[in-house]
């Protein structure tokens, strides 16, 4: 990405960093890069996923997309069910088979 998920300093990336928290993205579950401070991660992250843009997102080692694709994703769901799959996302309180505290 470009910055950090504190501070992006681009719209994709904030858009990126709020799509996943809207997603209830465990913090503890990914890391971010700051594409800004190394050229050659820049530059590399491009080649290596064949994608144009930054930021991107991997899951599992797996390339998804940007921030066009997270957003359309977010959209009809697929992300959400994604990340559910992969484990990553804050587990919810209370669960299922949880007796609820009075």
């Amino acid at each position: 990405m470009k910055g950090t998920p504190e501070t992006p300093q681009c719209g994709f990336s904030r858009a990126s960093i709020q799509i996943l928290g809207l997603q209830g993205v465990d913090p503890s579950k990914f890391a971010a890069f700051n594409v800004l401070e190394d050229e050659g991660l820049r530059a590399g992250i491009k080649e290596f996923s064949d994608w144009p843009t930054i930021p991107q997102l991997y899951v599992g080692g797996e390339f998804v997309g940007g921030c066009d694709i997270l957003l359309s994703m977010h959209q009809n769901g697929e992300l959400g069910k994604m990340l559910e799959d992969k484990g990553v996302l804050v587990p919810a309180e209370g669960g299922e088979g949880e007796g609820k505290k009075e």
